[in-house]
């Protein structure tokens, strides 16, 4: 058995797609690039495929990822194509890898989220975030399952920055979303959140904004996760979490050739 890890990504009006229809779409893209999945036991056996902590619908993302289990072996690189050219445009399979590490979920610790405040000035913006990081806690109420639940916002938000759209797109011109406007009519905050217990979410922080500094969008932000990963607490950035699967991977072997050419001493020319 081998087993695959890929990053896919939810823009556009796709990102109102739900997990559950991902999941199907996804399916069928299997189906289509007749890959050779392994199924569960049972009276009705599934693909595995193990999703790991999957943007919210509505949310834009550049950063998902799960991990498929195949009966036989393929090049991660040509089923990460193929895979793609299966699923629309929107849902994009971006990256892949063979899984030579383990606990995938483990080093998804947090993530990078860019919201898109039309309507709302940079200067607003600023002293809404300079006000949110100067609380020592900033606390929320969201509806659950199980009724209303209060809980602090303040302690997950590891960074929060208030910037022009062409301020965002050169800090960070490799992830930039393609719904992201031209020139400078809105702000935009770049957020990093640790994933937490209970989740702070995007929107949980807009709450606080709004909570503590009355910023209210005049219509609803939105949101696009930029990158999701290990957070690095000396410097502050969240790690790409397919690289430990790189880097274990075995060196290609040298050819019988390539070797005795790079290491044979130069004769006396004929």
């Amino acid at each position: 058995m081998q087993r695959i890890r890929l990053r896919y990504t939810k823009r556009g009006r796709l990102r109102f797609t739900s997990h559950r229809d991902f999941q199907r779409a996804f399916e069928r893209a299997l189906r289509r690039a007749e890959v050779p999945m392994a199924y569960s036991a049972g009276f009705t056996p599934h693909p595995k495929v193990s999703y790991a902590n999957a943007a919210p619908t509505g949310v834009g993302s550049e950063a998902e990822y799960l991990e498929i289990a195949l009966t036989a072996q393929r090049d991660p690189e040509k089923l990460r194509a193929l895979l793609d050219e299966s699923l629309p445009t929107g849902l994009d399979i971006v990256d892949a890898v063979e899984v030579r590490t383990s606990g995938l979920a483990d080093r998804l610790t947090a993530s990078v989220w860019e919201l898109r405040l039309d309507g709302v000035s940079v200067e607003t913006a600023e002293k809404a975030v300079a006000t949110f990081l100067a609380a020592e806690t900033v606390e929320v109420q969201r509806k659950t399952k199980n009724g209303m639940r209060t809980f602090d916002t303040r302690g997950a938000v590891a960074e929060l920055q208030a910037l022009a759209p062409r301020a965002a797109e050169a800090a960070d011109p490799a992830a930039t979303p393609v719904d992201r406007p031209v020139g400078d009519a809105c702000a935009i905050l770049r957020l990093v959140v640790r994933h937490l217990t209970p989740a702070v979410r995007p929107d949980d922080v807009l709450s606080g904004l709004q909570a503590v500094a009355d910023l209210a969008p005049p219509v609803p932000a939105a949101v696009t996760r930029l990158a999701q990963g290990l957070f690095d607490e000396e410097s502050g950035t969240v790690t790409d979490p397919l690289a430990p699967d790189r880097e274990a991977a075995p060196a290609a072997p040298q050819t019988a050739a390539g070797t005795v050419s790079a290491t044979a001493p130069e004769g006396p020319a004929a």
